[in-house]
């Protein structure tokens, strides 16, 4: 008995001892997340020190480390990821039906999972997410986001309707043989150097834009391409009809670049994209950002944006519907439950209108017509 006694004092012991250190990691650990968080607080602070202070070198650091693969490692770390999730899962069904769930209590199992995720908020937010709080692009072109009116909105349409027909005609009076996905990504590095030369805080070096893996998956849950903060790797949905590529690849590198909303990451892709000398880049742009204007103009005046919808050329309507075809040859029930979980992750980063974000480069576009008189 003395013994046993003994040993279950020895346990109890070691079990204080692997707390306490849980509670110390704990500790040091929001103490990280409350530095962030104070920090990230001031817009021109994030500016200063972090988007165009250390940021660039990290993320210059990153695509040095692994942008010379010629496949995405952050692909291969969700592949990982997903197949133990999945394992837990099936070990999780196992101990319940074993009764046997927390055989040493709730306690361990509770520091694990709030170490794990204060981990990944910290290491995050110090790669790449504090970027969502910068004062961003809007203040680096002196643009004034003012709400716009309804008759703004529609001289922008119009604008972007001349846009895009003009640029799909000039594609079809000069066919040629339809890019690869490697060469549009090649060709998007190109339009980076050429941005940068009219906004040098555009400096896109080195350039490291890859093909997904998962591609096919992404069609089943509704995305064109993501970055991964955590290695600093742009990636791009290569199974997508072609005519999106060019600007999907752009508004990818704009993230790599610091820009971590999608707004400004559609407005920087689209500074990207006219710079370009390929016409294709300029037709994959204007269509997308013609589509984004006209949902914005539609839920005020459904007859003005349905009439300019209508002069669209028919081969601009053709690749619209061949789009919405794609589409729903991909739909299913799991991408509105990931289209939410996506939303909820972007309001939760300063975005408030969730998915509808995307939209709003809208604003940008508008102001940036005011100040500059071009598109």
């Amino acid at each position: 008995m003395p013994v046993n006694r003994g040993a279950h004092a020895f346990f109890l012991f070691l079990e204080r001892m692997k707390n306490k250190k849980y509670w110390i990691f704990i500790v040091i650990l929001t103490g990280f997340a409350l530095i962030i968080h104070f920090f990230s607080s001031n817009s021109v602070r994030v500016e200063h020190y972090y988007s165009t202070g250390i940021y660039p070198y990290m993320a210059a650091f990153l695509r040095y480390l692994l942008g010379w693969l010629p496949f995405s490692v952050g692909d291969i770390l969700y592949g990982m990821l997903v197949l133990w999730l999945l394992y837990r899962i099936g070990m999780i069904i196992r101990a319940i039906f074993k009764r046997r769930l927390f055989p040493r209590g709730f306690a361990p199992a509770i520091f694990r999972l709030a170490i794990l995720l204060l981990l990944v908020y910290v290491l995050f937010n110090l790669i790449w997410g504090i970027n969502y709080n910068r004062k961003g692009i809007a203040s680096q072109l002196g643009l004034t986001m003012d709400n716009y009116s309804i008759e703004e909105l529609k001289t922008l349409n119009g604008v972007l309707l001349q846009k895009v027909n003009a640029s799909k005609t000039l594609l079809l009076q000069s066919p040629r043989v339809e890019m690869s996905s490697k060469e549009i990504r090649s060709r998007s590095m190109q339009a980076y150097v050429a941005a940068n030369s009219n906004y040098p805080f555009l400096n896109y070096h080195p350039a490291s834009i890859k093909a997904s893996l998962w591609g096919w998956l992404g069609n089943y849950v509704g995305f064109l391409g993501y970055y991964n903060p955590f290695t600093g790797e742009g990636q791009v949905n290569t199974t997508i009809p072609r005519f999106l590529q060019p600007y999907t690849t752009c508004h990818e590198i704009a993230h790599q670049l610091g820009y971590a909303k999608e707004n400004e990451a559609n407005f920087v892709g689209y500074l990207a994209a006219v710079s370009s000398t390929d016409e294709s880049f300029h037709y994959s742009v204007y269509l997308d950002l013609f589509l984004y204007a006209n949902r914005n103009l539609y839920e005020t005046d459904t007859t003005a944006a349905k009439a300019l919808s209508r002069n669209l050329l028919p081969a601009v309507r053709d690749d619209i519907n061949e789009w919405r075809r794609f589409s729903l040859s991909h739909k299913n029930p799991v991408e509105p439950v990931v289209r939410w979980i996506y939303g909820k992750y972007l309001e939760n980063n300063q975005q408030p209108s969730g998915v509808l974000s995307y939209d709003e480069v809208t604003g940008f576009l508008v102001a940036y017509y005011k100040r500059y008189g071009k598109i």
